[in-house]
């Protein structure tokens, strides 16, 4: 079995862009019920599907398989509820640790967060210091979730509060 272990948090400045270059993601949610998530996406020229289970604490499982860029761009048109994420992804390395920073794009531009994968919920790990609160408990920031409720959507006093980078 396939194990997730990720923690979440609110990217607080940009001194992370000079470490890292971008990747364009595009990912869409096929509808499930029971906490599953049964996601496809385009990275590039490579698609993938991914099927995770539901959240407990920070650990969930997760399969995610390549399969071919046209059935992907398929799902994505066809089988997924819109709006598609679209988002910039960077990787930097801290520590031992391999980062992930998402910048949001369309209805979910403004937020930008930071995730690191674990080998176990109680891991220790360097935090950077443009990681700023930690979201990992908060639904509202599951990709699936932006997908049905947009951060633009967000009221003014959680989206001003809660995201503090400078675009």
């Amino acid at each position: 079995m396939a194990q997730e272990i990720e923690r979440k948090f609110l990217v607080t400045d940009v001194a992370w862009r000079q470490y890292a270059k971008g990747t364009l993601y595009r990912q869409g949610y096929v509808p499930t019920q029971n906490g599953t998530t049964v996601r496809a996406r385009v990275v590039g020229d490579r698609g993938y599907l991914t099927i995770k289970g539901p959240t407990n604490g920070v650990s969930r499982q997760e399969f995610e398989y390549h399969i071919p860029l046209a059935d992907a761009e398929t799902m994505l048109a066809d089988l997924c509820q819109p709006p598609l994420i679209e988002k910039w992804r960077y990787r930097i390395n801290v520590g031992s640790h391999l980062w992930e920073i998402d910048e949001f794009l369309g209805d979910n531009a403004g937020l930008v967060m930071a995730e690191v994968e674990l080998e176990s919920e109680t891991e220790i790990f360097d935090l950077p210091p443009w990681a700023g609160a930690e979201v990992s408990h908060d639904a509202r920031y599951y990709n699936s979730n932006l997908a049905k409720t947009p951060y633009r959507s967000w009221p003014k006093e959680i989206s001003a509060t809660d995201v503090s980078c400078p675009e």
